[in-house]
């Protein structure tokens, strides 16, 4: 997920049954009862926040690489314990991505194609727009943390499309977005320009995994960059698991499902178990598939209902936080260990105790003045209809 996809769909649009799906006549309905008004899976909302945390716990304690320089040695060395489980928080990646697909399957649940594509740009450009400003004014500040990009590098950046061109990101974490962007243009070109059914998300996940294996035959970058091998069992199993929140379980879905999980952990431990490039610290493989387990596993308790007890409103502010400090925290975070460690001498546990706060702190604000107001303006912008011009005669 990226943790851009907050907006959660209305509950007045989950529960209806489309005639593809319509229960025989006397049957019970294939899945959980129309949900009341205003109703809300805030337990998805915790699931988001736990993903940043987790990735924002590799970037700092689990790595290599520049954070070894704000810590001024390895972080191996400065959490000798805490690195060896920081160091699996790469993994809420993918934890993101099962969440992802089973958000925008349900926010683009009776949407139209031009909704859906408002929605994206309203929701993922306001707080990435600042947090590269953010970042940009960082890199200006204290060069020997973050390294500034050359003008023309750090503009190409503001389409989020540098990672095609081949630019540098000025936002370590926005590869991913790459990735979420790349789903949404697939999940848009084949199942809601049409309308989004039961029917047309199943076939989408079916064709969406045979077309993923066939490219790993083919084994050319352009089909990776177009089907996303490594990351649609993610994806795929997020979407599968709307529909049993939505239809409730039948052997298809939960086929797709299982078949989601065994690919995807194929992936992370054949792409995560060993060190990187970097020097990451070395990862169990039987821990790396426990934790894909435990992913999917999160998720499909919430679309199972199991959570409607974690009805608490402080989970919304959570999961309205995850986007905007998922794109600040590794930076701004290395930036702030820095300080507080190497300038002011806190201990390593205080540092990151006072670090991770200042970081939600200021998502906060990023959320409350930048996202809340911007991003329905950009909304209503983008709705606008252009006045019809009469040609003169």
């Amino acid at each position: 997920m990226n943790p851009a996809d907050q907006t959660l769909a209305p509950a007045s649009t989950v529960g209806a049954l489309p005639a593809e799906r319509l229960p025989a006549p006397g049957a019970l309905p294939a899945g959980p009862a129309r949900k009341r008004a205003g109703d809300r899976l805030r337990a998805l909302d915790g699931l988001r926040l736990l993903a940043a945390l987790m990735v924002c716990l590799y970037h700092f304690a689990g790595k290599n690489g520049e954070v070894a320089d704000s810590w001024h040695q390895s972080p191996s060395g400065v959490f000798p314990t805490l690195s060896r489980a920081a160091t699996y928080g790469c993994l809420g990646v993918q934890f993101f991505f099962v969440i992802s697909g089973f958000v925008i399957c349900m926010s683009s649940w009776g949407r139209t194609l031009g909704e859906f594509f408002r929605s994206r740009v309203s929701r993922l450009y306001p707080a990435y727009w600042v947090a590269l400003l953010l970042v940009g004014a960082a890199s200006v500040l204290l060069p020997v943390v973050v390294h500034p990009l050359r003008s023309d590098e750090f503009l190409i950046n503001f389409t989020m499309l540098q990672q095609p061109m081949g630019v540098p990101r000025v936002l370590g974490v926005c590869w991913t977005l790459w990735v979420e962007m790349r789903f949404y243009v697939l999940f848009a070109l084949f199942v809601i320009w049409r309308g989004v059914t039961y029917r047309r998300v199943v076939t989408f996940c079916i064709l969406w995994t045979l077309a993923g294996a066939l490219a790993r035959v083919a084994d050319t970058p352009l089909t990776d960059e177009l089907v996303m091998r490594d990351h649609a069992p993610y994806f795929i199993g997020g979407l599968a698991l709307y529909l049993i929140h939505r239809f409730g379980s039948d052997l298809l879905l939960w086929g797709i499902v299982a078949m989601s999980f065994l690919l995807g952990q194929r992936y992370s431990v054949t792409a995560l178990w060993h060190p990187g490039v970097q020097g990451d610290f070395p990862r169990d493989p039987h821990v790396v598939q426990v934790i894909v387990f435990l992913s999917f596993a999160a998720v499909a308790v919430v679309a199972l209902g199991w959570t409607r007890w974690a009805n608490w409103r402080w989970l919304t502010v959570a999961g309205a936080l995850t986007y905007p400090f998922y794109l600040i925290h590794e930076h701004l975070g290395w930036f702030v260990i820095r300080v507080l460690h190497r300038g002011l001498g806190l201990g390593p546990y205080l540092t990151l105790a006072v670090t991770v706060p200042v970081l939600l702190g200021l998502a906060w604000l990023m959320h409350r003045f930048v996202e809340r107001p911007f991003g329905p303006r950009l909304k209503r912008a983008l709705a606008e209809k252009r006045p019809r011009i009469v040609p003169v005669r």
